[in-house]
């Protein structure tokens, strides 16, 4: 198994991946895919299986995040495993390559986030050491 920064020939393979995790994300796939692959605050790693992509991470440089004391701060963005390919170990590696890269970015800190209800999530971070540090709910209005 190898992680890899995400290539714009993995593209055809990371869609359905990347729509896995995010269902609304297809139409604007494109769009965010070039983006990553151009801009120097966002990367994207890939884990590969025998040929096919099983898995991948995304992460960015932000200027804040909710617990951290440093600016910028990595930001896992988002980190899917084909659910097959779960407790493996490929989580593991795709999330060090976030970190390896945040911190040759020079971030001393790296936070996530994870919806409430996404349990398996808060574990899966916690057994890679990351804390919890507040819970939100959002809120909208139509105007």
């Amino acid at each position: 198994m190898t992680v890899r920064p995400l290539t714009p020939q993995d593209l055809p393979a990371y869609l359905p991946l990347r729509t896995a995790l995010w269902p609304d994300s297809a139409a604007s796939f494109e769009l965010e895919v070039a983006e990553i692959l151009e801009a120097e605050h966002l990367a994207a790693f890939v884990a590969e299986q025998e040929g096919k992509l099983v898995g991948f991470a995304e992460v960015s440089l932000r200027g804040y995040a909710e617990g951290c004391d440093t600016s910028p701060v990595g930001y896992l963005e988002g980190w899917y495993v084909a659910p097959q390919y779960r407790q493996t170990g490929i989580g593991r590696r795709l999330v060090q390559a976030a970190e390896d890269w945040a911190r040759a970015k020079g971030c001393t800190e790296m936070a996530s986030d994870s919806e409430l209800a996404n349990t398996q999530s808060h574990q899966a971070h916690a057994r890679l050491g990351y804390q919890e540090v507040e819970r939100i709910v959002c809120f909208r209005k139509a105007l």
